[in-house]
Parts: structure tokens; C-alpha cells; sequence
């Protein structure tokens, strides 16, 4: 009698009976469902698997598009996969190096051309990557003893980043990705086959070239494109810093840490960021002749406000009064908030302030005049007056932060001369390997699922459940007006991922199997597993990361 298995399918929202070791896609196509857009994985009891999984025992199972931000990952991941295809078959002793997203797509370098990648090499690789996704090459997922891996992608000559990142996995099995005799590894799942494939682009960027991915709200269009100078150079310190560290990727990290380098590298990445903090603070009293007002802006769990005292710090070493100011101090109150999309109180918008005293008071500051400063309860949502009083001195330097910082609508009727501005993100440019990066978002989820456990007495369930709209504010009122900053400054620190290891496994192992939470909580956990974890004695209490795994010296 042939075995059956019954499984639950959202999309259907019903019971199915199926024969042992049928696969997801088989699945799909009996049901007949329709998506949006075109299926790309599903997520089976909560975690993400290909379309070849196959199922042995009952299961819930929702099919995603590339709409949805796993989906993407999968879309992504498999365009990666074809691109170091490509590049293999056309120039077989080149390694290609997907740096970092930037402008909404991926930064991608050519080791053995430098500065010498063409738009006639870029053009020729994009023809090669058409012809693969038309050829509708099968990508196939194995798994093999992890020593029988390594021997496997030493063999390929653009693959021997990945030896020192499976030498610290601790695993007797290892899976990776086959196309033909093509390798790779992903820390992910992947398509099926490369006909799935049907929207991206090539392109030059500065130096390097772009890979142009579809957009994440209407997947059957190209992102939209952007030249971010700023963003870039600042990256490009960085990755260069990396690189004379020997420290490119995880696995050359892990080693170090195992060779007792731990302590080193976090002296040094804290004394880059102390160099780095100092130098801004050098800048800004430079200009103490105009420059009355430092705005400081920056997405979720960036740092900005350890960034702030500390250039308080260096601004007292250069002989400046620093003096702090909140934006929350001029929201409006709570009836007059607007509202969103769903009809609820937008806290995040910009009109969520008092744009007109806010306007009002910092005029009075440049006149030398005296001002009241109002006081916001979030209690009640409304705004007081307690008799705080602020003037500015000659020497001294207001320091604002805030998500809206850098908006030109925010102080419209403040001349630019008086104003400096500084955005802070936690730019991680230490990759996985040469095909898998880290994306920048992530470090910041893990700093806040672990500041929000210790500090705001929230669930790692429920700061991951806030994490969409965090971002879809982000993507509305910060990212846009990032490159209006005089100065960015990166608060990631090479380190701190080992750090945080420690602190969020507990905390997200504690967010249930059964929720939709759980999908991210899976990836992140599978994530952290690629470091290894270090001591956090060394850190020193003023360190930026301290805000998030506490033991800082400053007040919050």
C-alpha cells in the first residue's frame, strides 16, 4: 500500500494528501495555485526550502513569490549563482567578488581585471548570464562529507575563498550548489533551474559593476538605479582596510580568532572608530565660524546616539560646548499626528513635529536669544513646558539627532552654512565568502532583537514582527537624504557579529517555531552559525556596541 502524507497548504487554505517524497513544485502544479508572481521557494513549517524539497512527513507549507523579502533572497542568491557561472566560462582564472548592496543592487569586482572591467567585458558577461538563464540550466543542491567539499572547490580555481570558511564550519556535511561542473556555495536555498530567472541587468558603477535586481514592491520591474558617491567611498575605505587586515571574509576571521587575534582586532576596529569620531569632530570645529547646528541621522540600531556623546566628547577636546537637543521634543501631540496608509497615527512622518517652532527656536539660538525648551510625554502624547531653558554661548554646539536630520524640509528657513551633517549606519563589509555578503540590515536586526530583550523588555518575536514597518520608514524618510550628509560614519565594527553570536541565539531561541516570525528567526540563527564566538571583555566601555550589549560607560 503506497504511503501517503497529509499536508496543509496556506495558499489553498486546506488539507492535501500526497505520496511519500513528492516535491514541493509537484505540489504546486497539482494544486494549481496562482501567485502574484512567479513562485520561486516556499516556506514549509516556517522555514524557507527550494521547490525540489521533498516532503516525507506532514507539513505546512506556503508557496512565496519575489515579492516577499525571502523570496527576493532566493531570486538573489540563484542570480549570484549564474553571474560566477558566467564569468567562470568566459575567463576561467577570474574570481568575482560580490562585494555589498548599494543603489538597490549589488556591487560586484573582477579581481583579475582591477580598474581594467570594461562596459565591453561587462556587456559580453551579461550576454553570457542570458544565454545560461535561456539554456535553463538545472541548479542542483548536494551535500557531501565536508572534507570531500573542501577537496571539491580547491579544485576550481575562483572558489578557494571558501576553504578557510569550510574548515571553521565544525559539520561532518556540508551542502552546496552544481550547475554542470560548476560549483558554489550560498547560504541559502536557491531555484530549481535558471529559466526562473527573467529580470536583471548588468551595468558599470565606478569602478566595478552593478548587479540590477528586480524591484522588491513590483518584482516585474529593475530597481531604480542611484549613484551614491558618499555611501561608496565610505565602503570602499572600508573593504580597503579589510583587505590590508587580511580579512576579507568569515572564514579568514574565524581563523584569526582562533589563533588568538581576537583582542587585536578589536583594539584596532575601535581605534579606527575613535580616529574616525575625532576626525569628524576635527572637521566640524574647522568650521566653527558658520557651523552653530550638528544634525546626525541614521537608520534603526545604527549607533547614533553612542556616536553622539562621543563627538560631544571630541568636540570638548577641541575646545567646543557640545549641547544636546531632541527632535522628540517637538512632536506634536498625539491628535494632530497624521495618519497612515491604515489609518494610524505615523509617528515616523516628518509632520509628526513642529516643524514651525522647531523652525522658531533654532532662529532664536542664532540671534543669541534664550529659548524654552518643550518636554514630549509619551505617556499621554502631549507636549509640556518645565521651565527648561537653553541659550547657545559663542563656543558653543548643538547637537541634534534624528531620523528626519538630514531632510531639507526639516529646518527650511535655516541658512545651510550654519548646519553640518553626519549620517551613521552600520556598513558590515566583511563578507561570508567572495559570493555571499552580509547584509547591512541584518547587523542592525541583530543589535536591536538584543537591545530591545535587555533594555525595553521586548520578545526577539516581537522586534522582528516591527522590523517591516521599521524599514519601510527607513526607506521613506532616511535612505532618500543619506548622501545630503557632509560625513557618513560606519559604526559596524569587524568584530561585533562574534560579539552579538552570544547574546541573540538565547534570545531568538525563545521565539516560538510556529509563527511567521520564525522564518527570520530560522535564517538569523543559521547565520550566526558561520562565527565563531569571542570574549566581550576586551571591549572598552565606551564602544559603540555597548549600547546594545550593555556595559557602557555613557547614559542613555
Amino acid at each position: 500500500m503506497e504511503k501517503k502524507v497529509t499536508i496543509y497548504c496556506k495558499n489553498t487554505g486546506s488539507y492535501h494528501q500526497y505520496s511519500f517524497g513528492t516535491s514541493l513544485i509537484e505540489i504546486y502544479n497539482d494544486l494549481g495555485i496562482k501567485l502574484k508572481y512567479q513562485v520561486v521557494a516556499a516556506r514549509v513549517n516556517y522555514k524557507v526550502e527550494d521547490l525540489n524539497f521533498l516532503v516525507y512527513k506532514p507539513k505546512d507549507i506556503e508557496f512565496i513569490d519575489v515579492s516577499s523579502p525571502s523570496g527576493m533572497r532566493v531570486y538573489v542568491r540563484s542570480l549570484s549563482m549564474v553571474l560566477g557561472k558566467a564569468i567562470s566560462e568566459l575567463y576561467p582564472n577570474a574570481a568575482l567578488r560580490i562585494e555589498h548592496p548599494i543603489s538597490k543592487g549589488y556591487y560586484c569586482t573582477i579581481d583579475s581585471f582591477g580598474n581594467a572591467l570594461t562596459s565591453e567585458i561587462i556587456n559580453n558577461i551579461k550576454e553570457k548570464v542570458k544565454d545560461i538563464i535561456v539554456r535553463n540550466e538545472v541548479i542542483v543542491c548536494e551535500e557531501k562529507q565536508t572534507k570531500v567539499v573542501k577537496e571539491l572547490f580547491a579544485k576550481q580555481m575562483n572558489q578557494k575563498d571558501k576553504i578557510s570558511l569550510f574548515e571553521t564550519f565544525g559539520t561532518p556535511y556540508c551542502r552546496y550548489f552544481r550547475m554542470g561542473e560548476y560549483y558554489d556555495y550560498f547560504n541559502g536555498v536557491l531555484l530549481p533551474s535558471t529559466g526562473y530567472l527573467n529580470l536583471f541587468d548588468l551595468v558599470p558603477y565606478y569602478d566595478g559593476m552593478l548587479l540590477r535586481v528586480p524591484n522588491r514592491d513590483n518584482p516585474v520591474e529593475l530597481e531604480e538605479m542611484m549613484y551614491l558617491p558618499k555611501m561608496f567611498d565610505i565602503f570602499k575605505e572600508y573593504v580597503g582596510w579589510n583587505k590590508i587586515m587580511n580579512l576579507n571574509n568569515v572564514g579568514e576571521f574565524n581563523v584569526a580568532c582562533k589563533n588568538n587575534q581576537s583582542f587585536n582586532l578589536i583594539k584596532v576596529s575601535e581605534a579606527l572608530h575613535e580616529k574616525k569620531v575625532a576626525s569628524i569632530a576635527d572637521m566640524i570645529s574647522q568650521r566653527t565660524d558658520k557651523v552653530k547646528f550638528v544634525l546626525i541621522s541614521g537608520p534603526s540600531s545604527s549607533g547614533k546616539t553612542t556616536f553622539s556623546k562621543r563627538l560631544s566628547i571630541q568636540l570638548m577636546v577641541s575646545g567646543l560646548k557640545p549641547v544636546a537637543l531632541s527632535l522628540d521634543n517637538y512632536f506634536v501631540n498625539r491628535e494632530d499626528t497624521p495618519l497612515d496608509e491604515n489609518g494610524e497615527w505615523d509617528f515616523e512622518h516628518l509632520h509628526a513635529l513642529d516643524l514651525e517652532l522647531f523652525n522658531k527656536h533654532l532662529k532664536q539660538l542664532l540671534a543669541g536669544e534664550e529659548i524654552e525648551i518643550p518636554f514630549f510625554n509619551f505617556e499621554d502624547g502631549k507636549r509640556y513646558f518645565k521651565g527648561e531653558k537653553l541659550k547657545l554661548d559663542n563656543d558653543s554646539i548643538l547637537i541634534m539627532e534624528g531620523i528626519h536630520a538630514l531632510n531639507p524640509q526639516l529646518i527650511p528657513e535655516i541658512p545651510q552654512d550654519f548646519t553640518f551633517k553626519i549620517y551613521v549606519s552600520a556598513l558590515t563589509t566583511i563578507s561570508i565568502d567572495n559570493h555571499n555578503w552580509i547584509p547591512t540590515t541584518d547587523t542592525r536586526l541583530l543589535r536591536r532583537i538584543i537591545r530591545d530583550f535587555r533594555f525595553r523588555n521586548y520578545s526577539a518575536r516581537e522586534t522582528i514582527a516591527r522590523w517591516p514597518s521599521v524599514r519601510r520608514g527607513e526607506e521613506k524618510w532616511i535612505f532618500p537624504f543619506q548622501e545630503n550628509a557632509d560625513v557618513m560614519f560606519n559604526s559596524a565594527l569587524l568584530f561585533e557579529l562574534a560579539v552579538l553570536k552570544k547574546h541573540a541565539e538565547p534570545i531568538l531561541a525563545e521565539v516560538p517555531k510556529y509563527c511567521d516570525e520564525y522564518t527570520e528567526t530560522h535564517r538569523l540563527i543559521k547565520f550566526l552559525n558561520y562565527f565563531v564566538s569571542i570574549p566581550e571583555r576586551e571591549i572598552p566601555p565606551t564602544s559603540l556596541l555597548r549600547e546594545f550589549v550593555g556595559g557602557s560607560s555613557f547614559r542613555y
